[in-house]
């Protein structure tokens, strides 16, 4: 399958987003003092634990369509650049 310049570097950039997205969000809940993610004896609440999750899981799947889009615009340089190299001969 060959993906488009557009959606490689559509996917590519969604990766990079799913990450500053999620590693500030993780940020932000570690330093969370509203109650929420850590109860009074600064032990991980539920609320941590199933944000954490999705955030974990988030940048899984962030990573892997950013690896996805990475190799469609690797893949489309190498072309280009074998198609001038091929017409230049």
């Amino acid at each position: 399958m060959k993906l488009s310049r557009a959606a490689s570097w559509f996917l590519l950039a969604f990766g990079v987003w799913t990450w500053f997205i999620w590693v500030s969000f993780v940020r932000n809940l570690w330093k969370n003092g509203s109650g929420l993610a850590f109860d009074t004896a600064g032990d991980p609440t539920a609320y941590f634990w199933v944000h954490l999750t999705l955030a974990v899981t988030s940048f899984l799947l962030g990573t892997a369509v950013g690896a996805i889009g990475l190799r469609g615009v690797l893949a489309l340089r190498r072309a280009s650049r074998s198609g001038a190299e091929g017409g230049a001969a």
